[in-house]
């Protein structure tokens, strides 16, 4: 497995993040963790992230901190990872602090776990001394990635909000 850095978004990446979407819709894959990506027609208004995520979903609206996870021995956008802060009502049931992908195409290498490990000390650093994710019941490699950094599962949750495939939400909480 190559190492990984977390970068803020700027226009050197602006062919890769447009490329990742591509691929996610390819791949028929949900956008998690993604900050909208998938509605939009351009990078740039991609990275207008807070102007057009306090439009979306207005009240429910919390400021993210949004990476892209770079392999460093080809400065290669393998992953997007969130981090939302403070929780609303909706991450607090449904999507939790970060939320996060992996391209399809590199998938299965150890990346999300990784990319999840980076993410906390950065939390850490807003003030946080624990943070929620969440999975569909279902997503064995979710839970794995979650579990292997120190997720504690607090419990499943009927999905009222239509995000997962089996209908159940399950909230993990880690201690930073």
């Amino acid at each position: 497995m190559c190492e990984l850095i977390l970068i803020r978004p700027s226009k050197v990446y602006e062919e890769q993040v447009m490329s990742y979407k591509e691929e996610m819709l390819q791949n028929g894959d949900s956008f998690a963790g993604c900050a909208g990506l998938e509605d939009v027609n351009s990078f740039d208004e991609w990275l207008d992230f807070e102007r057009r995520l306090k439009k979306r979903y207005g009240a429910g609206y919390v400021p993210s901190e949004v990476f892209l996870a770079v392999r460093k021995n080809d400065n290669f956008v393998v992953g997007i990872i969130d981090y939302r802060h403070p929780l609303s009502d909706f991450l607090k049931s449904f999507g939790g602090n970060i939320g996060y992908s992996i391209r399809p195409s590199e998938r299965r290498k150890g990346y999300a776990s990784q990319m999840l490990k980076l993410i906390l000390p950065i939390c850490r650093d807003f003030g946080e001394n624990k943070v929620l994710l969440t999975c569909d019941k279902e997503n064995t490699a979710s839970k794995r990635v979650i579990t292997k950094n120190g997720g504690v599962l607090e419990n499943e949750a009927a999905d009222t909000a239509g995000l997962s495939k089996s209908g159940i939400i399950q909230r993990y909480w880690i201690s930073l």
